[in-house]
């Protein structure tokens, strides 16, 4: 997850390039909307989409859900990183349903807030920023994922946009990582594909560590790795390949080279097109595989 240590890498990141000021292109994106940056879907599916909330066992959740508007579709429930749900994590959304999937992108921090929890242009580098998210980071723990995640996909196959023939997708960034692995762990007969995206805190060496999990789902995995993360512990990917190996459960687990953590949300400071691209394209082929 973001700390201290990624802060500095990022800290170097912008001292060693030569692009548009981070805050400024955050502001322009806002404006703009992310979806003009990232890039077009050739026939892509047009779309519906809408805030909804949710009910779940500690309250009621908001959150943005966008389906192609003809058909039944596979589902996939998107866990956004420590920054929430966000213009960002909308446009991702959108593009993914747009490719046709019924996307699900949730606010984790229901309890404390409304989404958005941070003002357009926050940066997780900015004190009042982790002031605000750290807080509403720690109410949450394996229990809340798990709870949240069996509430989250049983609104999903509810709704008319989804084929429940079709097992569902999930994916996470930074602090999404950890929950992608106990929402396969919490309805293992309904996800069939969960992929983290600089996940932090996968392994651990606490008994509810994530990867424990494992030998419960039967979902195939994809976990694409910060270069900096790997860095900073580079066990972890050994263990978890050991840990899919025994479960007999499929895994592409890749250590970005170059990548820093964050690097895949169009408002990340570290943003990399080429590497988010990569990424991108390794998930939509691991939907294609599962969710068909």
């Amino acid at each position: 997850m973001c700390d201290e240590f990624t802060e500095k890498d990022i800290d170097k990141y912008e001292r060693d390039i030569s692009a548009l000021n981070r805050r400024s292109f955050t502001k322009l994106s806002a404006v703009l909307g992310f979806s003009s940056l990232l890039p077009s879907i050739a026939n892509a599916a047009t779309v519906s989409e809408s805030d909804i909330t949710i009910k779940t066992p500690d309250g009621v959740a908001d959150a943005y859900f966008v389906h192609p508007t003809k058909g039944k579709h596979a589902a996939v429930l998107i866990w956004p990183d420590i920054l929430g749900l966000r213009p960002a994590f909308r446009a991702m959304g959108k593009r993914l349903a747009e490719s046709g999937y019924a996307v699900l992108v949730v606010n984790p921090f229901y309890r404390s807030a409304v989404a958005p929890v941070i003002p357009d242009g926050a940066s997780f580098r900015d004190q009042e920023t982790r002031d605000i998210v750290i807080p509403m980071y720690r109410k949450l723990s394996a229990a809340t994922h798990i709870s949240d995640a069996t509430a989250f996909i049983q609104f999903l196959d509810q709704q008319r946009a989804v084929d429940t023939d079709r097992k569902i997708g999930t994916q996470g960034y930074c602090m999404g990582g950890p929950i992608i692995m106990r929402t396969a762990a919490a309805v293992p007969e309904r996800v069939g594909a969960a992929a983290s995206f600089h996940g932090g805190g996968l392994v651990t060496d606490k008994k509810d560590s994530p990867h424990l999990l494992i030998p419960n789902t039967q979902a195939h995995v994809l976990h694409a790795i910060a270069e900096n993360d790997d860095k900073k512990d580079p066990n972890a990917k050994v263990i978890l390949k050991e840990a899919y190996a025994a479960a007999n459960i499929p895994a592409e687990i890749e250590v970005y080279k170059g990548a820093l953590h964050g690097w895949c949300p169009p408002d990340s400071a570290v943003y990399n097109k080429e590497h988010a691209e990569h990424a991108w394209s390794r998930l939509l082929n691991l939907y294609k595989k599962t969710l068909a």
